[in-house]
């Protein structure tokens, strides 16, 4: 599978450095940026351009994601995936976590779910 990964404008642009850095045949956008959504998009929004555009989502809205993506699916749409950062790791932590999804995924593995990282149970 080749994961797109668009990062919410909420999260730390050095992960898509970082992940640029270390894994750069992987297409990370960040909203805000060129080719993705704007800022301050609603998030019902970036769900629908993240299934448009087959883009895995990737925040820290752990309060109000879960009930966007519950009205998005109502409405027969679907999406590629939510990746919802752990707070208590490390940006080194995190991005291995990506990496690893990034390498290992097998296609629609994560459609229309909220994943809470960490997904590998090294931790």
């Amino acid at each position: 599978m080749t994961i797109k990964y668009l990062l919410d404008e909420n999260v730390d642009h050095i992960y898509q450095a970082q992940l640029r850095l270390y894994k750069p045949d992987l297409v990370v956008l960040v909203v805000g940026g060129l080719d993705a959504p704007p800022k301050r998009t609603l998030d019902p929004d970036i769900l629908c351009w993240c299934e448009e555009n087959d883009f895995v989502l990737v925040t820290n809205n752990r309060s109000t994601m879960p009930v966007h993506l519950v009205d998005h699916l109502a409405q027969g749409r679907h999406i590629p995936g939510i990746l919802i950062l752990n707070p208590n790791f490390s940006i080194g932590q995190t991005l291995d976590e990506l990496i690893l999804i990034a390498e290992a995924s097998f296609d629609d593995e994560y459609q229309d779910q909220i994943i809470n990282l960490p997904l590998s149970k090294l931790r």
